[in-house]
């Protein structure tokens, strides 16, 4: 086998371990959150740990690997959906049960709005533009009178902190309880002059 020969394949080995590795991960962190151990997600890859940490550096390189496929992308299509509704009534009851439907169903979200790995560039930045947009929703809904007065955008982070907070470390209520719960959250955050809603 020539040098070149052999160089090809250890190339497209590296690919290959990478690519196992990142589904691995994704699979992995979608169903716990982006604290699995590593050894679980080699086991899953086929690889060694130490593969993971040759081609990723370690947990935070793995992160930045995939938290744009596992986490970014569907929170930035919630943002950008929330942003085209008209009706801004509307437009918070979207956004409200849209992100906390996202923490019910994906740990790694939590995770990231707990920003478990502050040392992950990309982390930050998803957790930055998720508050700027954050603000941006509240003060428009605060506008419209579609909330309470004195409910700020730093109420709703607390909510939601404490959302994932639960969902990380308590017991995970059963799914409709959950929605019913989001209903009641909607129901005392609203303006007066927005309709309540219903079950």
């Amino acid at each position: 086998m020539s040098a070149v020969t052999s160089g090809a394949r250890l190339r497209a080995d590296a690919r290959r371990n990478s690519e196992q590795i990142r589904a691995a991960a994704i699979g992995a962190f979608r169903g716990q959150g982006l604290a699995v151990p590593l050894e679980e997600v080699a086991k899953a890859a086929g690889v060694s740990k130490a593969t993971i940490f040759n081609r990723f550096g370690g947990r935070i390189g793995l992160i930045e690997a995939v938290i744009e496929e596992l986490v970014a992308s569907e929170l930035f299509a919630l943002l950008d959906h929330a942003r085209s509704i008209g009706d801004v009534d509307e437009r918070i009851t979207y956004y409200l049960t849209a992100l906390r439907d996202l923490q019910y169903r994906q740990p790694a979200f939590n995770d990231v709005l707990l920003q478990t790995y502050p040392h992950s560039r990309q982390l930050m930045e998803i957790c930055r533009v998720g508050s700027e947009a954050n603000e941006e929703l509240i003060a428009a809904a605060q506008a419209s009178g579609a909330l309470r007065p004195e409910f700020t955008a730093d109420d709703l982070h607390a909510l939601v902190t404490d959302n994932a907070l639960a969902l990380k470390h308590g017991q995970r209520p059963p799914r409709d309880d959950y929605d019913r719960r989001t209903t009641y959250l909607l129901d005392g955050i609203r303006g007066p002059s927005s309709a309540p809603v219903g079950p």
